[in-house]
């Protein structure tokens, strides 16, 4: 065998440490590679069968069951106070954000807002953040009470909070059922975990393996036309998503909840869900109507930018401030 055909054969691309070098590349990358896809050929991800099922917005929910699932395995029981301690600071920093900005909007300008972002724009998405993201984002920078931590936060994965926040009559249907489905797949795992030590072992890189899945199948929902279609009314919804909701959940993070402050930055995000919320708050309570399609495209802008900005952002937390994968590296070169 020749020098040259020993050197074809034993050749690789070095994709997985490329990626590696990307803040958060894991997630990022293949984030814009669904956004892309869904943005300038939609039917590629459309054709069915296993396709659609995994590589497609439709495949979000299930690997991110299964990523949760995964979370639960390595999660003692003696970390779920920690857990649930944590997700309430950022739960409530993030939701009184919202609120306060949007009320005080509502108090000086009205509905209508400042800027051409309505109050109902600014409720709907300063309030929550997207879930997937955030776990992602934990599954490679956090620990097991950090990504455990989701299970609380879920209450604002949705129109929930919106909608209690803006409907004073009472109307708001808040499902408990659905949260209590949420965290199932956390609860299973935790038990598994805590029984069996070999299972725990068994599923300890699961949550890791998804994170590329989770950020093409949240990409896969994402399309970039929405950006432009918002106009500068958008960028101004996303600054205060960013802003000043990831700013409080960041502060609160760090002096709080004594952290070091890069999952509070991981929530910096609008959730693509409540791209639905304007809609449901207007069959709710008709005065908010007039102001649903403009929040929605606004929504759905914020979505697109927190998407990309928040990963690399943590990223930059993290080294800054420190976390479990930075602390493990810095202490193995030093050993």
């Amino acid at each position: 065998m020749t020098d040259r055909r020993r050197k074809r054969q034993t050749m690789h691309l070095p994709i997985l440490k490329t990626l590696q070098k990307i803040p958060a590349g894991l997630m990022v990358v293949p984030l814009l590679i669904g956004a892309a896809l869904n943005t300038f050929c939609p039917d590629a991800l459309k054709i069915g069968s296993f396709t659609t099922a995994l590589f497609s917005s439709a495949g979000t929910a299930t690997v991110v069951g299964l990523q949760i699932f995964f979370v639960g395995t390595n999660l003692r029981l003696n970390q779920v106070g920690e857990a649930l301690k944590r997700g309430s600071v950022l739960l409530l920093a993030k939701y009184a954000a919202g609120v306060v900005l949007g009320l005080a909007v509502g108090a000086i300008f009205g509905k209508a807002g400042v800027l051409g972002v309505s109050v109902l724009a600014i409720i709907s998405s300063v309030t929550g953040a997207n879930g997937s993201l955030y776990l992602s984002l934990m599954s490679e920078y956090g620990d097991p009470a950090d990504t455990a931590a989701q299970s609380i936060m879920n209450i604002h994965d949705g129109p929930f909070l919106a909608l209690l926040t803006l409907s004073a009559s009472g109307m708001a249907n808040i499902p408990l059922l659905s949260l209590f489905a949420a965290i199932v797949p956390l609860i299973l795992g935790c038990i598994l975990g805590n029984l069996d030590e070999d299972l725990r072992a068994f599923f300890q890189a699961g949550a890791g393996l998804v994170v590329p899945f989770v950020g093409f199948c949240i990409g896969a929902g994402i399309n970039f036309s929405s950006v432009i279609e918002a106009g500068v009314s958008g960028l101004v919804l996303t600054a205060m998503v960013f802003f000043v909701g990831g700013g409080c959940a960041l502060l609160a993070d760090k002096f709080i909840g004594r952290r070091p402050g890069y999952a509070g930055a991981a929530i910096a995000s609008a959730a693509g869900n409540t791209i639905a919320t304007p809609a449901a708050v207007g069959v709710i309570d008709p005065s908010w109507q007039p102001y649903v399609a403009a929040a929605t495209t606004q929504i759905a802008a914020a979505v697109v930018i927190t998407a990309i900005i928040v990963p690399p952002v943590v990223d930059w937390v993290a080294r800054k401030w420190g976390c479990p994968k930075f602390d493990e590296k810095n202490s193995q070169e030093v050993a």
